[in-house]
């Protein structure tokens, strides 16, 4: 069944943080390449991590591709066909996770902003005073490789910009491979301060896109984001929040148990949410509780 038929149907569960798992397992992300660097040298545990999510009971993995891009794995001395082999490989991947579990399952190949590649923060910032040119011509690339590795959907994920999102769509356009877009946001605006109502038009004309919504955001913002996505759009809605959990500044640490987004989360799929999952410190366990909460909540909603 394709995914985009599977959401007329359901709600279905995204996993979680892929950098949360292997931090979880024991991996030092500190470096710029972040969990992408796992790729290069231990694939074997991204492909365990896609597992265990799988195992907690999401539905559908999103490959660790994050981070890669031409131009910055080439700043550590990754050349072109090795990085194209990494990102073909991050879809393979999570496929062959897939085949350790029984039921249907789907891969999506994130496809994240621009400012990722920059590792200072600029995702959550948007505006890179780029012109639009240079966004569609760095997305293209990886795009086009990813999408040549058969992947069920591209997750066009934590876009900061409407107009970076416009850019991504430029590509994906006639692409023949189905998206989702979700965006990065504070409040009742992208992480760039511009309107939902805006920033999720964009999509429109471009049938490519089955899902349009948010992640790496505050759970308690999810809730307006899907009403407006919906009202603007008509799509269902993707949302994968990140744990709730507050970071401590005086003791350096973590605060909550980073599973209260499972709470919330019938609530977002009686309101339209069809994808519905966690982004940063939302590791396994995290996803096995919202997993059983979709699964015994009460039937109805949109």
């Amino acid at each position: 069944m394709e995914l985009a038929e599977a959401l007329t149907r359901e709600v279905v569960v995204l996993d979680g943080g892929m950098s949360t798992a292997l931090e979880q397992a024991g991996h030092d992300l500190s470096d710029e390449l972040w969990s992408a660097r796992l790729l290069l040298t231990d694939p074997d545990a991204v492909r365990a991590a896609h597992l265990a999510f799988y195992r907690a009971g999401a539905s559908v993995a999103i490959t660790a591709s994050y981070q890669v891009s031409f131009a910055g794995f080439a700043r550590h001395g990754i050349g072109d066909d090795e990085t194209a082999r990494l990102l073909r490989g991050s879809v393979e991947l999570a496929r062959s996770a897939s085949s350790e579990v029984e039921g249907q399952r789907w891969v999506a190949a994130s496809v994240g902003p621009y400012g990722a590649v920059l590792a200072d923060g600029s995702e959550y910032r948007g505006r890179y005073g780029l012109p639009r040119q240079d966004l569609v011509d760095f997305h293209r690339r990886r795009l086009e490789t990813l999408c040549s590795a058969d992947p069920d959907v591209l997750a066009v994920e934590t876009i900061p910009d409407v107009d970076e999102a416009e850019a991504v769509l430029d590509v994906v356009r006639g692409s023949g491979v189905p998206a989702w877009l979700s965006y990065s946001i504070r409040g009742d605006r992208t992480c760039a301060g511009q309107p939902l109502e805006e920033a999720f038009a964009v999509v429109s004309g471009v049938d490519e896109v089955i899902a349009v919504g948010v992640n790496c955001c505050a759970p308690q913002d999810v809730a307006q984001a899907v009403a407006v996505a919906r009202r603007v759009t008509g799509l269902p809605v993707v949302v994968y929040p990140n744990s709730g959990e507050t970071w401590d500044a005086r003791q350096r640490s973590w605060t909550g148990d980073g599973i209260g987004i499972a709470e919330s989360a019938g609530e977002w799929a009686d309101a339209g949410a069809r994808l519905v999952g966690g982004c940063c410190r939302t590791g396994p366990e995290a996803i096995a509780v919202l997993a059983k909460g979709l699964e015994n909540r009460p039937s109805g909603g949109v």
